[in-house]
């Protein structure tokens, strides 16, 4: 389903086109000069979307989807008044004062004031993108959802988050990611809001505040943003040991993803499918991306966070500018539904839990593609509303009591956030089948109804709306039994093994994701503050393992207590895992490091060849502008590159210090370098080689025996054909990394 649109440069005197990366920022170029004469607004780029032209009460209208934007060749006010000038106040004089009269100064400034909104409490970074849902038919035997039947296509909006930071924090912090997909289905809209981790820190919502701002910034000092390793969040999860199985999840590499587009998602909870003869199955949901699971190592997300904090939303955004459209295929574990909501002694309904997939596997019912970036990203990506009381026919909740929490929460949170109760007329949020729900008025109302009679029944609106009969598939209430009992607050037994799980995860790692999470743990832990908060957080450590905890109290200089708890036999889930396997390359982006006089034949040909294995070729050059003879252009230079945009790094000839190689121009130029490399280049590729990503070279480069890099090591290429060294990066590129290169102690 991939398309690539298609953008290129013209190769010096050859007439050969060699591709151009996503990034462009309008859709016509811009002028050197200002523009003088009126026009129209310009057209959006042909990679973004706008919500589907559906009324406030969700029908089609069949508008021009551009007709909410803004229209007109001239300058107005909010209510079409055009105006000369936008630059200068109304002024008493020259020289002021400003006069109170001046309706343009304070129409433009008052609406400024008011351009936010109250930015979520979590989830308030995020990122989205349009797409299709295609069903496959597999879900048609247990749900009656329209959605699952077989190539019935849905439109769907989809908003990657993270968790714990503001809406200005950065992409790559060590946190749970949200993944929340809005299908605005024939038959009303159906939310799935889960998360790329598939249990949560609680069993109850009732605990969702604590978490949240044991998780946040300290409330004295609002610092530190974004991140878990402080004190406050190692106080909750060593208390509650109930969250000890996320947290190893987020403390594995999972808690920093490589890409919105290599990230699985979950619905975390378990959800109930009923057919049209009421039968009903419990299910989890899972999104498994076509591209496979991928992170990046914690010294790469220090690095993006400083020289590129937006690195998700960027990425994203570019592979669908680029054609390299996300997929991912969403599937479910199927459960008998019986009374107890147990299988094999797992408890179905606690939400720190998982069922691994070799007891249960995830069978595929359909496949979702992100091929539209939003035109307007407070309009769509921020005013988004995701709700999971938001179910159609064939799809319901359980029991779950953090679910059960969630159905209070999200519908009060919209109310608050987006200023009343008319938040599904936005147009992001309206559904795609016709609504008459004879909810009237309140703050933002935008349809305009008609009749007298909202209410039912009604003799004077001849009794519309009325309830609909089968016929008509109405929302299947399961008529589910409820056991006799009391009243309390309590959970099952059940809900007591905080352990099992989490030790379920350590040894299904491999020995190299196992050394990332006992390093996790020694940081975050590190960063505490209060002795008593690390002692217990050990204590739990050595109830998941004792290695584990052993590794962690060293790095702490503390003892490591024994575990408390004892562990049969746990066979380990190898699906848990992010290392082996092949995956698609499409969006990966390449870095190509040239010299002054790069081998142009050589250089149109390598970038022609990553372009048609899916992938984004950037030329990195000692300065901007064209490259060679001018038939390519540099994307980024010696000065702007750096390791952890780049899925591999190719040298292409010799690669001699620049110009401006000088600390005073530019800090990198400090680093060490051998003789006849850039000091940039050296540290480019001495940070590649330590993040165990590929590295090709060809002709007389010598940059590998300049940066004192080893020829012949896992992952690294060199040859005099700058094909076959490409052919062999790409290959190694399908295993995501040269895993063998990463040091194991085998303390673990």
């Amino acid at each position: 389903m991939r398309k690539r649109i298609l953008r290129k440069t013209r190769g010096a005197d050859r007439g050969e086109q060699a591709p151009l990366p996503p990034g462009v920022p309008g859709s016509e170029p811009a002028s050197v000069a200002e523009p003088t004469g009126p026009r129209p607004p310009l057209p959006p780029k042909p990679d973004q979307g706008t919500p589907e032209p559906v009324s406030p009460t969700g029908q089609d209208t069949g508008a021009d989807p551009l007709r909410d934007a803004q229209g007109g060749e001239h300058l107005t006010t909010a209510h079409g008044a055009r105006r000369s000038d936008t630059d200068h106040s109304l002024k008493a004089g020259r020289r002021g004062p400003v006069l109170l009269q001046d309706h343009h100064f304070r129409e433009k400034v008052s609406h400024f004031d008011h351009e936010r909104i109250p930015e979520r409490v979590v989830h308030a970074r995020g990122a989205g993108a349009h797409g299709v849902f295609r069903g496959y038919g597999t879900a048609e035997r247990i749900s009656a959802a329209h959605v699952f039947k077989k190539d019935v296509e849905t439109p769907v909006f989809v908003r990657f988050s993270t968790v714990l930071g503001s809406r200005g924090s950065a992409d790559l912090a060590r946190d749970t990611r949200g993944f929340a997909t809005k299908f605005y289905t024939a038959e009303g809209t159906w939310d799935l809001v889960g998360n790329n981790i598939p249990v949560f820190f609680i069993q109850d919502a009732i605990k969702f505040p604590d978490v949240v701002h044991a998780a946040k910034p300290h409330p004295d000092r609002e610092i530190p943003q974004a991140q878990s390793a402080h004190d406050t969040f190692w106080d909750f999860v060593s208390l509650h040991t109930e969250a000890q199985h996320h947290t190893i999840w987020n403390m594995s590499d999972r808690g920093i993803p490589r890409s919105y587009r290599t990230m699985e998602g979950f619905g975390v909870h378990t959800f109930r499918l009923v057919d049209d003869d009421g039968r009903s199955v419990l299910v989890k949901f899972h999104w498994k991306p076509k591209l496979g699971v991928h992170s990046v190592l914690w010294e790469e997300a220090l690095l993006a966070n400083g020289a590129d904090p937006d690195v998700h939303r960027r990425d994203l955004a570019d592979a669908i500018e680029a054609g390299a459209f996300p997929e991912w295929e969403l599937g479910v574990q199927v459960f008998e539904d019986n009374e107890e909501q147990m299988f094999r002694g797992i408890d179905l309904l606690d939400p720190t839990k998982i069922v691994p997939e070799e007891l249960a596997p995830v069978e595929p019912i359909g496949l979702m593609t992100l091929n539209r970036n939003p035109s307007n990203y407070f309009a769509e990506t921020e005013q988004v509303a995701f709700n999971p009381n938001n179910l159609v026919r064939g799809i319901d909740v359980t029991n779950d009591p953090l679910l059960q929490g969630r159905l209070f929460s999200y519908l009060d949170t919209q109310l608050s956030r987006l200023g009343g109760p008319n938040w599904t007329q936005l147009p992001i949020n309206r559904p795609h089948a016709p609504v008459n729900d004879m909810l009237r008025d309140g703050m933002h109302q935008t349809a305009v109804h008609t009749g007298v009679a909202p209410y039912h029944p009604n003799s004077l609106d001849g009794n519309n709306p009325f309830p609909a009969d089968e016929p008509a598939r109405p929302f299947i209430d399961v008529p589910a039994p409820v056991a006799g009992s009391v009243k309390e607050r309590g959970a099952p037994v059940s809900f007591e093994d905080h352990f099992t799980q989490a030790r379920l995860f350590w040894l299904s790692m491999s020995d190299v994701e196992k050394e990332h999470i006992a390093r996790a743990y020694a940081f975050e832990l590190g960063k505490c503050w209060e002795q008593a908060v690390k002692e217990r957080q050990l204590q739990a450590l050595a109830n998941i393992d004792e290695k584990l905890c052993a590794a962690v109290a060293q790095s702490l200089g503390l003892p490591a207590p024994k575990p408390t708890v004892k562990h049969g036999r746990i066979a380990p889930s190898p699906a848990l895992s992010q290392v082996g396997g092949q995956w698609p390359l499409d969006g990966r982006l390449v870095g190509i490091v040239v010299g002054p006089d790069p081998d142009e034949k050589d250089l149109l040909a390598v970038t022609g060849a990553i372009d048609a294995a899916g992938m984004v070729p950037l030329v990195v050059a000692p300065h901007g502008g064209p490259v060679g003879r001018g038939g390519l252009v540099a994307q980024r230079t010696y000065l702007t590159a750096r390791s952890v945009e780049f899925d591999a790094v190719l040298v292409a000839g010799a690669v001699p210090p620049a110009s401006d190689a000088q600390p005073s121009f530019d800090a990198k130029a400090g680093a060490r370098s051998g003789p006849g490399i850039d000091p940039r280049v050296q540290l480019l590729l001495d940070e590649t080689f330590r993040q165990a990503k590929a590295i090709g070279t060809w002709g007389r480069s010598g940059a590998l025996a300049a940066a004192g890099l080893p020829e012949g090591a896992p992952g690294v290429v060199a040859g005099r054909d700058a094909a076959a060294v490409v052919e062999q990066v790409v290959e190694l590129m399908r295993s995501h990394r040269a895993w063998e290169r990463f040091p194991v102690p085998g303390r673990l």
